[in-house]
């Protein structure tokens, strides 16, 4: 029974992840392009995510500085700190939403016109993540969302330059899953736009 049920995730992964990428791979190009246009005039990509997708943020900030499968130039990428750290240094006046602003208040001291900002929220729906998105807008930056279900609010906030690849899932693990595919997508996408195609490796 419970051999059955392990393969049932991996059965329902695979499936998600073949009728998605059809309809994911315009959106994911384009982010990739979006990528590409900030790092080679100078810009720098801010990577954040809430609850498990922050570890997501930082791998992918990782892969961006330390290289993906190939050899090439580091790329300026930092993900943002999540709450735990940041909350107790901030002032307690103004109402105490300040669990809400933490990362909205990294984005406008770090961010600037023609960076990028990354944002994983599973439900598209999270305070910190939708603050985090009108800072950068603040800022004139990018941003690309990585959602699932419907985008949720993340979705009606985003602008026409910005890019959403929403994965059509109401699982949280699918999405995630699905997440961690595209940021190699991402990774990936910009090596061969920097460096050239070649084979995938082994």
């Amino acid at each position: 029974m419970l051999e059955q049920r392990i393969q049932q995730h991996f059965i329902d992964s695979a499936d998600l992840k073949y009728q998605a990428a059809q309809a994911l791979s315009l959106p994911i190009a384009s982010a990739v392009q979006a990528m590409l246009a900030c790092v080679t005039s100078g810009g720098k990509v801010l990577a954040c995510g809430s609850g498990p997708s922050v570890t997501d943020a930082q791998m992918f900030a990782s892969l961006c500085v330390t290289g993906f499968e190939r050899d090439r130039p580091e790329l300026a990428a930092l993900a943002l700190s999540p709450q735990g750290g940041l909350l107790g240094s901030l002032p307690a006046s103004g109402g105490g939403g300040n669990a809400v602003h933490y990362l909205a208040r990294q984005v406008r001291a770090l961010g600037q016109a023609g960076d990028l900002l990354l944002v994983l929220s599973v439900t598209g729906n999270d305070p910190c993540a939708l603050e985090a998105v009108e800072a950068a807008h603040e800022r004139d930056m990018m941003v690309v969302v990585l959602s699932g279900r419907t985008g949720g609010t993340l979705a009606a906030r985003m602008r026409e330059t910005d890019v959403l690849v929403c994965v059509p899932h109401e699982r949280a693990a699918r999405v995630r899953e699905v997440h961690a595919l595209v940021l190699h997508c991402l990774c990936d996408g910009v090596d061969a736009q920097l460096l050239g195609e070649q084979e995938m490796p082994l």
